[in-house]
């Protein structure tokens, strides 16, 4: 199994960059897992990412892939399914290059349900530019940049795609690494704008700022500080208040942009056939 899952990688390019402990590397190692449950093609597939630790993903897998600027990543996605409505495309990010220089993209992806699968590797800080605070980091936390504690409310990302029209919500976390294959099998199924959020661990900085121990502590800390949705919906919210909700928010299809832009222009071009008939007649 772990020489079949092996073919995936540009072994070339490993050791991974990656800092020890980190969570990155459970991640893309349950996306190839997903991958390859599904028998998808790698010469049919797309994986494109931007700037950030998660971002440097793409490069160490055997998959053609792209690695974009800062916030952009989802565009650029957006612009390769739109001309090729055939590939898979697959977008890996992190929590600061998704949510904040790109969430409008992000918003307008989900609103569009265009057939993209978002994987944001969640780390709560920007890790690669030393820890600054990020859209998501908790409320209450330190970082580079909130050195007394952040006072900024966080951005729940399933809420916002939820509320934006994503067709497939879920957030799980680098613990629950069962769900994490499970939860990518099916955002890479749905015919439509995936999102799956992962809540994964920072030693270098998230952790260390916040004095959460190795980074096995860390992912105890995570597991504890998790809440299935069916556990979150009989607690009153302010037991809920800084939990990782986990778990499927939404899997409901939908009609999906590229399909209706086809059928559009479908439509356009029978009219116009009908109008050179009537015109020449």
């Amino acid at each position: 199994m772990y020489e079949k899952l092996g073919s995936y990688y540009r072994t070339k390019r490993l050791p991974n960059i990656w800092c020890p402990g980190c969570g990155n590397g459970i991640i893309l190692n349950h996306f190839v897992e997903a991958f390859d449950k599904l028998g998808l093609d790698r010469d049919k597939t797309v994986v494109v990412s931007g700037i950030g630790c998660s971002s440097r993903a793409p490069l160490y897998l055997d998959f053609d892939t792209l690695h974009t600027t800062h916030g952009r990543a989802i565009s650029y996605a957006t612009g390769i399914k739109m001309s090729r409505p055939d590939l898979n495309v697959i977008v890996m990010t992190g929590d600061g290059d998704c949510s904040a220089i790109g969430g409008n993209h992000l918003i307008h992806a989900a609103r569009r349900n265009i057939d993209l699968t978002v994987l944001c590797f969640n780390n709560n800080n920007y890790g690669m530019t030393n820890g600054q605070y990020s859209p998501t980091t908790p409320l209450g936390f330190q970082s580079s940049t909130s050195l007394y504690g952040l006072i900024e409310r966080p951005f729940d990302l399933c809420d916002l795609v939820k509320g934006a029209g994503g067709s497939y919500v879920g957030r799980t976390t680098t613990y629950h690494t069962t769900m994490i294959a499970n939860m990518i099998t099916s955002g890479l199924k749905n015919k439509g704008f995936s999102f799956l959020d992962v809540i994964t661990q920072c030693p270098t900085y998230f952790g260390r700022k916040n004095k959460l121990g190795s980074p096995v502590a860390m992912m105890k800390w995570i597991r504890d500080s998790s809440i299935t949705i069916k556990e979150a919906s009989a607690l009153p919210p302010e037991e809920i208040a800084g939990k990782f909700v986990i778990g499927e928010f939404v899997n409901k299809p939908s009609a999906e942009y590229t399909d209706e832009y086809g059928k559009l222009i479908t439509r356009l071009n029978t009219r116009a056939e009908v109008s050179e008939c009537r015109s020449t007649s």
